[in-house]
């Protein structure tokens, strides 16, 4: 009796153990599923810092462009296939706050972010970074056939820049869209047309894609294409001296910053709607407007960042130009009248 009381004691104490292991939380880190858009970069410290203080694994889903990311998002807000989206812009913001993916979060860093980049009042999309779509030219081009450098959008239509600007189709394309928008800024609803259809006639050239514009028909980057001039970024000078083969003292392009000839770009972080991990979710937004994270971005994503506390790289100053007028519209009127503005443009212009 003596014995078998024993066993029964060893056997409940076995289960006990076991019980209590199973209730010890355990310290794997959590995954927190960020969606971005494929140009997406940061320093591998800076993800591994934040990691490591929220003892959290960070997955980066990438979704192909923008607009291609926010389908994405949309087409599973139901069952969000991730907890954080990032890198929905000013033309594409209404649509997403349309259609409800994201969960209100007023980051105490916003305080610090100046109103010009809050175009959300209900906090759903936290702006965290912007830049400008400008043409880029190819200076030696430029200086080899003694040619002036445009000033306005309306010299891009005089007979010497004939078959020399090559742009992206802004159905496809989101530094395309950007740029049509700059059109419509600088000539209205009423006139952007008109313009587009004297480019036309000027020998514009119209790609689908940033890649194709930049790095087979822009000469400069790709030392033998046919165009001195393309649309791109602002920051994209810096970009050419930094991953130079060779080291490089100037950079071989600049870019086209008269008033409405770039468009203001800005860019959003949101806590997508239905997320399991909100706590996180928050911390990560308020890691994306950190120092750490503001002062890593310029020469990763080569984007500006809006945390006003955070310093830029000397490499990035010397050779971005910041347009003093750059051209802007409201998200509500982009809202109410892109697809309207994009059917005209593609029967007037591709058809």
């Amino acid at each position: 009796m003596k014995n078998k009381l024993i066993l029964i004691f060893i056997v409940v104490s076995f289960a006990l153990a076991s019980c209590q292991a199973k209730s010890i939380p355990t310290d794997e880190p959590v995954t927190l599923t960020v969606m971005t858009h494929d140009s997406f970069a940061a320093s591998a410290d800076v993800i591994a810092a934040f990691e490591q203080a929220n003892n959290v694994k960070l997955v980066f889903l990438k979704s192909g462009d923008a607009g291609a990311a926010l389908n994405r998002a949309i087409l599973s807000k139901g069952s969000p296939q991730a907890d954080v989206l990032y890198g929905v812009d000013n033309t594409l913001l209404s649509r997403a706050l349309d259609e409800g993916i994201y969960e209100s979060y007023e980051s105490p860093l916003l305080a610090k972010i100046p109103t010009e980049f809050k175009m959300d009042a209900s906090n759903s999309a936290l702006p965290v970074d912007y830049g400008d779509v400008c043409i880029n030219y190819d200076k030696a081009f430029f200086a080899a056939h003694n040619l002036a450098i445009p000033q306005t959008l309306t010299d891009l239509t005089e007979p010497k820049y004939k078959g020399l600007l090559v742009v992206e189709n802004p159905t496809n394309s989101s530094t395309g869209l950007a740029f049509l928008f700059a059109t419509i800024a600088e000539y209205g609803a009423e006139g952007y047309i008109a313009y587009w259809q004297q480019l036309k006639e000027n020998g514009l050239v119209i790609v689908n894609d940033w890649n194709t514009a930049y790095y087979t028909n822009f000469s400069a980057s790709s030392g033998h294409g046919p165009q001195p001039m393309a649309l791109s970024y602002a920051s994209s000078p810096p970009v050419e001296v930094i991953y130079a083969a060779t080291p490089l003292d100037d950079a071989p392009t600049a870019s086209l910053v008269g008033k409405n000839m770039c468009f203001r770009q800005i860019e959003f972080v949101g806590i997508l709607k239905g997320t399991q991990h909100r706590e996180l979710a928050e911390k990560f937004v308020d890691f994306m407007l950190s120092v750490q994270f503001q002062e890593d971005m310029p020469l990763q994503m080569f984007m500006y960042p809006v945390n006003p506390d955070a310093s830029l790289p000397d490499v990035f100053i010397k050779y971005t130009q910041t347009p003093d007028h750059p051209a802007t519209l409201d998200p509500a009127v982009i809202a109410a009248n892109r697809d309207q503005w994009l059917n005209d443009w593609t029967e007037a212009i591709l058809h």
